[in-house]
């Protein structure tokens, strides 16, 4: 379970005002209890087993092994999936470079594109059905999964649908070529609009993909699969391998992938890095994030609240880009952590189905201990750690929102990425200072600026060593904006014209 909130008196009073009833599953809300609201699954069709998706069909998995995906939130089983091993991925290469060398790269580049277009429409057409499919296997509230995550996902199949054939415009005076097999690995924090981001340019460029999801929400990248197989896209054009850790190794170091596409932990990207060394294989990281949120004096303070909200608890903090760090300006930050702890205290936290959820379910138990041992950190590096006193759910992966007072440059909390609903708080008084607090840490994924003066929010972004700078806003993503990271996040672009240029090959 996680960690119960200190009994702070500010808690303390929030909580005498209350009376929670047995019969109560959600907390209040401006003074109300919200009756459940359940997301149906009656529409929904999950196969109890799933094979690999290899040359247009569903295979069994060489070995015959076979793990099983469960909810976080009810920790019920869904199905089991394939566990895939070397063999089974170098039939999957096989497959893509066929497709490859005899049907994607010849085909004309407008054919292309009304496949990709085929592909987002589809995603529209079982759009409910994704999105409480994403909800069961990965703990995010339906809220997120049904109006950001397959939305964006359909829109990034889009617009590659159009760049198929104007690749001449979007490298002009070069000769454009396509890679040939891209080799994809994808998280858990968004497995559809992860998988959408990275298959849809590849195949937009003339590519094939063999992907990989990760092992613990893979269902949605196998209805995608069905997708694909339904809209009769070619064999092995896409081919999606399930599996642990070491069906992901066996796609990095496979001798005929030409690409590496990797989304995930900074620790994972640079083994992969180094498994490639040597090699002709293009590669692109996306790593992890310890991104800073910046509040001055200036900033329209209750829309800054807001924007904290969203980007780091609506999503559980299970973003690479989410604004785990918090600064400041000291003018204002007494007033900016009330109603910080006031808009907390009306958090929601339970079923991901429910459509009254605010903070879903924890990815996975280990996932939840990892965020329970870092909040133990906190405290006992002499941060002051602050929870709502919303109720909790006892069954699955649950964790109240939680932000650290009194956090310095030196405690892990600010420094380590914790990939939960975890909020670190720091103050500043001048613009040198924020720039150097922000800039003290070995990632570099994403930043945000909260001010009137569009002066200083120029100044901010030329000067924070971040790959994404948001003004006024946070979390907001656009298939037309390209998104990635320096430092420890890693290189290379995905989203706009920026990603197509891993994908090509210009002379």
């Amino acid at each position: 379970m996680p960690i119960k909130p200190k009994a702070t008196k500010s808690v303390a009073k929030q909580t005498a005002k209350k009376t929670i009833t047995k019969k109560a599953t959600l907390d209040f809300v401006g003074g109300w209890s919200y009756a459940p609201s359940p997301e149906s699954k009656d529409h929904i069709r999950l196969e109890k087993k799933y094979g690999h998706f290899i040359n247009g069909e569903f295979v069994k998995p060489s070995a015959g092994k076979y793990m099983a995906t469960h909810s976080p939130s009810t920790e019920e089983h869904l199905a089991d999936v394939a566990l895939g091993d070397a063999a089974d991925v170098d039939k999957a290469v096989k497959a893509a470079r066929k497709a490859y060398d005899t049907v994607w790269s010849k085909m004309p580049a407008s054919e292309r594109g009304k496949y990709l277009y085929r592909i987002a429409r589809m995603i529209q057409e079982r759009a409910r059905e994704l999105s409480v499919i994403e909800s069961m296997d990965g703990g995010k509230s339906i809220r997120e999964s049904r109006d950001i995550d397959i939305p964006i996902a359909a829109a990034h199949f889009f617009y590659y649908a159009g760049w198929a054939d104007k690749l001449e415009y979007a490298f002009p005076n070069r000769t454009v070529t396509s890679v040939g097999v891209a080799g994809q690995i994808i998280p858990w924090n968004f497995p559809l609009l992860m998988a959408a981001w990275k298959i849809a340019p590849a195949l937009a460029c003339g590519n094939t993909v063999v992907l990989k999801p990760a092992e613990t929400t893979p269902l949605t990248a196998l209805k995608l699969a069905e997708i694909i197989r339904d809209c009769g896209l070619p064999p092995g054009v896409v081919n999606i391998v399930t599996g642990d850790g070491r069906a992901g190794a066996a796609l990095v170091s496979h001798p005929d992938i030409d690409k590496i596409a990797f989304t995930g932990s900074t620790d994972v990207g640079k083994i992969i890095q180094k498994a490639i060394a040597g090699t002709n294989k293009k590669i692109t990281l996306e790593l992890g994030g310890k991104a800073a949120n910046i509040i001055f004096e200036d900033a329209p303070i209750d829309q800054a609240v807001e924007g904290i909200i969203n980007g780091i608890f609506f999503n559980q903090g299970h973003v690479c880009c989410a604004g785990s760090r918090l600064f400041v300006q000291e003018g204002i930050a007494d007033k900016v952590i009330r109603k910080l702890k006031d808009r907390m205290e009306t958090l929601v936290v339970g079923d991901p189905l429910d459509k009254n959820t605010d903070i879903g379910a924890i990815n996975s138990r280990e996932q939840l201990d990892k965020i329970n041992h870092y909040l133990k950190l906190g405290v006992k590096e002499g941060a002051e750690m602050w929870q709502s006193s919303c109720a909790v759910p006892r069954k699955g992966n649950f964790c109240r929102p939680t932000i650290f007072l009194h956090a310095s440059q030196s405690h892990r909390i600010v420094q380590e990425e914790i990939f939960g609903p975890v909020l670190a708080i720091q103050t500043f008084r001048t613009v040198e200072e924020v720039l150097e607090k922000a800039n003290n840490t070995p990632y570099g994924l994403s930043a945000g600026v909260w001010t009137d003066k569009g002066s200083k929010i120029f100044n901010m972004t030329s000067r924070l060593r971040a790959g994404v700078v948001w003004a006024n806003t946070y979390n907001k993503f656009d298939p037309t904006s390209p998104f990635g990271g320096y430092k420890e996040s890693g290189f290379g672009r995905e989203g706009g014209l920026h990603g197509l240029l891993p994908y090509v090959n210009l002379k």
